[in-house]
């Protein structure tokens, strides 16, 4: 008997069982996708360990899922004899063509479509009042999966159960948007993180002419980077002058991360958010962010990140300048996390300086920076130590 295990990489992320694609008795093989884990941020296929006949399913749909916890269990004693009996024909005298084309009819029962339906399954049609059998499936074998209950619930298209067929569709606004599992995991990491951690933000502002002029000379030898790749850098020079903001509560110490890693929230369109973490940052150079930024960044978007992509970090940086926003307060969504860094808009302002002992009206391009600091860790002290070098490293950058 061969045990099917969660995967170990899942550091700060909670998991739970998304789905079984395959069903106890189901002949496996060696690396074949087994079964679906979801987090707030990938979803990830645990393959079969060996060929063999799954026996049996410990967690099943919508179980919560710790690194290490026990999913299954894979038998590999009769797995020839299974697989033989499980690609023979059907002897019955109607069966269903695969290619046949599906409706949103009642589907046949006999042949080879898959009829079983999986927990999560079950307790969405009965939440919804739907009648599966009339939900076109387009999992294995026709079989109906979650998203299928969902799109139907979304589109209007389904039957309630123990109507007549000629009944009503159920009515929805046409701006009505269901809950996916992505949306809800981060509702519940919100309320989590605001109810755990007593939030605190101070709010300054930096000049980002130097940043501008440097990013212009490299874009002149052929190297493009982007203001994240600086803001990074800068973030993990200035922990040096407040170590406790890459660090973490602990119940009887304050936890200070042994390596810099900075992970930067992504945004998905409807999809939600995900935050690639760019690992010891601290050790790297300005053009080696850069370079993991834009893997990171293509990858989060074509949906191909790694667990390990998205876990260990230390410390998190919110851009949402991007979208417009000139200013706003991030949460602390990860366990593990001390702080998180802020960017409003970038613009040009105009400014009041001193130069050559006299005030001057200038305009430069200008940002708004908030850290949100958990104080239980961090103080006031720190939060506004940390800021103070971090706008003095954006303001003093070098030309290249």
């Amino acid at each position: 008997m061969i045990e099917v295990r969660v995967p170990d990489e899942q550091e700060g992320t909670k998991a739970v069982v998304r789905a079984w694609l395959k069903q106890i008795g189901d002949a496996v093989a060696e690396n074949d996708p087994l079964v679906e884990l979801e987090t707030d941020k990938v979803t990830q296929e645990v393959p079969a360990p060996a060929a063999g006949v799954l026996t049996e399913i410990v967690l099943d749909t919508d179980a919560e899922a710790v690194p290490g916890a026990l999913l299954g269990r894979i038998s590999v004693e009769d797995a020839p004899a299974k697989a033989r009996a499980q690609t023979e024909p059907e002897t019955q005298d109607a069966t269903v063509s695969e290619d046949a084309p599906r409706t949103t009819g009642p589907l046949p029962l006999q042949g080879h479509m898959e009829t079983r339906l999986s927990p999560s399954v079950r307790r969405a049609c009965l939440q919804n009042g739907i009648d599966p059998s009339r939900i076109a499936g387009t999992g294995r074998n026709g079989r109906v999966t979650r998203e299928d209950v969902d799109r139907a619930v979304s589109s209007a298209t389904v039957v309630s159960v123990g109507e007549p067929a000629t009944a009503q569709p159920r009515h929805f606004s046409a701006q009505d948007i269901p809950h996916d599992r992505m949306r809800r995991s981060i509702a519940d990491n919100m309320v989590r993180a605001v109810s755990e951690a007593p939030h605190v933000t101070a709010v300054f502002e930096a000049d980002f002419s130097a940043i501008a002029a440097h990013k212009s000379a490299l874009a002149a030898k052929g190297k493009k980077l982007s203001y994240t790749a600086y803001i990074v850098k800068a973030a993990a020079e200035a922990m040096a002058v407040a170590p406790a903001i890459n660090g973490r509560w602990e119940q009887d110490r304050i936890a200070i991360s042994p390596t810099i890693d900075v992970g930067v929230g992504t945004a998905l369109g409807e999809k939600g958010l995900v935050v690639p973490v760019v690992k010891d940052a601290g050790s790297l150079t300005l053009e080696q962010i850069g370079a993991r930024l834009d893997d990171l960044t293509r990858r989060a978007r074509e949906g191909k990140l790694e667990r390990s992509d998205v876990s260990g970090g230390s410390f998190t940086i919110s851009n949402h300048g991007v979208s417009g926003s000139l200013l706003a307060a991030p949460i602390i969504l990860h366990q593990g996390q001390a702080a998180i860094l802020g960017i409003g808009k970038l613009e040009k302002r105009v400014i009041v300086r001193e130069v050559d002992g006299q005030d001057a009206i200038l305009v430069r391009p200008m940002a708004y920076v908030t850290l949100t600091i958990d104080h239980r860790v961090v103080d006031g002290h720190q939060t506004n130590a940390w800021l103070s070098r971090f706008v003095e490293i954006l303001e003093s950058w070098r030309a290249a």
